[in-house]
């Protein structure tokens, strides 16, 4: 698909770059001193190299390609990195320190988006691909590269001041969490296959006995109380995305196969067992403001309904949907992370707000960013990973998530609960849990982090 046509952009100056960053890394740590950070003319406390180019002030989606060095055991890609024979990081006297790459412009290229913003790729449903990240082209998908960056500057912050910075808390001092979510597509359909399956061998027996089944019993995939509760035996709690539209899209792509005025009971009940409830926005409504208007009312129903979206086939047009969500006033959204393949879409593994490229900064909502995915895992287009490949896979982005104190947002379909799933399915789902909490995870929801970023931005 083709996108829609650049909008006016406001100038990306050195400035803008410093701002959003910094913004972030103050974010990041616990109580950060007052030091001035910046290029050399500021005359900062810790200088970063300015490399000379006008990247920022065209429209090319890549930038040239990365320097690879070493940071703490971990090679890293350094974009706008024009000295790479020089140590990255100088501890000077007098207080002062040097990063010889500039950091902050490779952070908020990662951090901003501006590939996708920039890049004119999209797939059969809008998305922009995984396939034409930079993350996919330099192998760094798993790594939050940012947060690597932002662990250079605490290193000379350190320095400079003498103080040590540490990662902010979770609940109860813990120091990662874990955001448990459920996509709710599908609630009528387990019978479909099997029974679409009998009929394409000739066994009209068995497809009556399909048919008969639906008929007359629950739908296996009818099971949100059983999900509910097998997250709930981990001391978590899930927050389920309901889809508000039963129609197809234009385009023929499936919405909900329930009607959601039809679930009252079942979602009262949810939100009694302490469940959040929240926005999974219809195909479309990514860049139809009236649309997803319409569909938030429907949710966003009293107060105990969570003020939080993620769209179905996780749509996300960059040049339109911050926007929507904003006017929404939608308080967060889980969007944004490749369908294709587990990791950081954003090189990010904390909360951030998304960049407005219309007015050169920060938006208001908060962008929680989604690590994994069920469908993900094992799908004909996606990764095909056998049933004992999943956690090993997985636990080295866990690994990294830890270690900088983020969110791991883990999305599992209550389709995929079915036992009848042997590939990705509640096995899996129970391993990966069963690692979270064996690792001292904080089990949020997205209130929980909303509140922590309410918090940390009352202390700034």
């Amino acid at each position: 698909m083709v996108p829609p046509p650049l909008p006016a952009v406001a100038p990306v100056t050195a400035e803008v770059r410093l701002a959003y960053v910094l913004r972030h890394f103050r974010a990041a740590y616990a109580q950060v001193p007052a030091v001035s950070i910046g290029y050399a003319g500021m005359q900062p406390q810790v200088e970063i190299a300015a490399v000379e180019h006008d990247f920022f002030a065209c429209i090319a989606p890549y930038p040239s390609e990365p320097n690879w060095r070493e940071w703490h055991g971990q090679l890293m890609p350094f974009f706008f990195d024009a000295s790479p024979d020089t140590a990255l990081l100088e501890l000077l006297p007098g207080s002062r320190a040097r990063i010889n790459a500039d950091v902050v412009s490779a952070a908020f290229y990662l951090l901003s988006g501006w590939q996708e913003f920039f890049s004119e790729e999209r797939d059969q449903h809008g998305r922009f691909p995984y396939a034409a990240s930079v993350q996919a082209r330099y192998g760094f998908v798993a790594v939050p590269v940012v947060n690597y960056y932002f662990d250079i500057l605490k290193t000379a912050v350190e320095h400079v001041t003498g103080q040590v910075l540490k990662p902010r808390r979770w609940a109860n001092g813990v120091t990662w969490a874990a955001f448990i979510t459920h996509d709710i597509d599908n609630l009528r359909s387990a019978w479909k296959q099997p029974a679409k399956a009998a009929l394409q061998r000739g066994n009209l027996l068995g497809f009556g006995q399909q048919l008969w089944r639906h008929l007359t019993q629950k739908d296996a995939w009818d099971n949100l109380e059983l999900v509910q509760q097998t997250v709930a035996e981990y001391g978590a709690k899930s927050t389920f995305f309901f889809l508000p539209e039963h129609r197809k899209s234009a385009n023929g792509t499936p919405n909900a196969d329930y009607r959601y005025h039809q679930l009252d009971k079942s979602i009262d009940t949810l939100l009694q067992a302490g469940a959040e409830v929240a926005l999974h926005g219809s195909i479309g409504t990514a860049i139809d403001e009236e649309q997803l208007l319409h569909e938030a009312v429907k949710i966003y129903r009293s107060e105990h309904t969570a003020q939080g979206l993620r769209f179905h086939y996780l749509s996300w047009e960059p040049r339109i949907t911050p926007n929507l969500i904003d006017e929404l006033t939608s308080a967060y959204d889980s969007t944004l992370g490749f369908a294709e393949h587990y990791g950081f879409r954003n090189s990010y593994c904390l909360p951030f707000q998304p960049f407005n490229f219309r007015t050169g900064k920060a938006y208001d909502f908060l962008e929680i960013p989604l690590n994994v995915m069920d469908t993900t895992l094992h799908h004909p287009r996606y990764l095909q990973l056998a049933p004992d490949e999943i956690l090993p896979a997985l636990t080295p982005m866990f690994q990294e998530i830890e270690r900088f104190g983020g969110v791991c947002t883990v999305l599992w379909h209550n389709e995929n609960f079915d036992p009848a799933n042997q590939h990705n399915g509640p096995e899996q789902f129970r391993a990966i849990m069963e690692y979270l909490r064996g690792r001292d995870v904080a089990f949020v929801n997205g209130q929980d982090i909303l509140f922590r970023q309410e918090t940390v931005r009352s202390r700034r």
